[in-house]
């Protein structure tokens, strides 16, 4: 059974660490917040100059002028700063940031990712993506495998506009938990109940598969 999109941010909730600075992306990345593991001290950044964000509120309890980059309302955490989005950006460029979770249209198998941009779709602008991508180290990516006619988002060279070059690390879907390797995307794990070759057709890139390929543990 694929998951849906609160099983890709819980299965991403498990690549954070202790002590981690984390930049949570528009869309099913800001869902991570909710599912960091018990124990577990993380300082979740948003680029319009939140560090300390916490999880959604209780509906009721929602200020509708604390929110992240999305424009969702948000929580903040005990000692969580606000700033302006020249502090938040010299942050992200300056590389204090240790991992950012990102959406994307398209991720190909060396790594680029397409997130900004549908030629002939009316677009705000770039928004932070693009600092992003160029200053980021380690990037996850939190997508859906196939779009909605059922054609793979996963590919060997994305066709749409580039974001970032070879920078995407790991890429967490629907299916399956890849890594970028320069040999293509390796199959780490799948969702519970989908089959290698449920994943192998709706993949267009290179997949490697070596040996049996585990369930994702939620």
């Amino acid at each position: 059974m694929a998951l849906d999109k609160i099983g890709i941010a819980k299965r991403i909730a498990q690549e954070l660490q202790d002590g981690y600075y984390v930049n949570l992306g528009i869309g099913i990345p800001t869902l991570v917040a909710n599912y960091v593991p018990n124990g577990m001290n993380v300082e979740f950044q948003s680029e319009n100059g939140v560090l300390g964000m916490g999880p959604f509120p209780f509906e009721g309890e929602e200020d509708p002028d604390v929110i992240n980059a999305g424009k969702q309302t948000i929580t903040m955490l005990p000692g969580a700063v606000l700033f302006d989005s020249a502090m938040s950006f010299g942050m992200i460029r300056s590389q204090h940031v240790d991992l950012t979770i990102l959406g994307a249209m398209e991720v190909s198998e060396n790594g680029d990712i397409a997130n900004w941009k549908i030629p002939g779709k009316m677009v705000k602008g770039m928004g932070g993506a693009m600092d992003l991508v160029a200053s980021a180290e380690n990037i996850i990516v939190a997508m859906m495998h196939v779009n909605k006619a059922g054609e793979s988002k996963i590919l060997k060279n994305c066709t749409l506009p580039l974001t970032g070059v070879g920078c995407v690390k790991k890429v967490v879907t629907e299916l399956a938990v890849m890594e970028v390797t320069p040999n293509g995307f390796k199959l780490l794990e799948r969702a519970p109940g989908v089959s290698v070759e449920d994943i192998i057709k709706a993949t267009e890139a290179t997949l490697i598969i070596e040996g049996d390929v585990p369930e994702m543990t939620l």
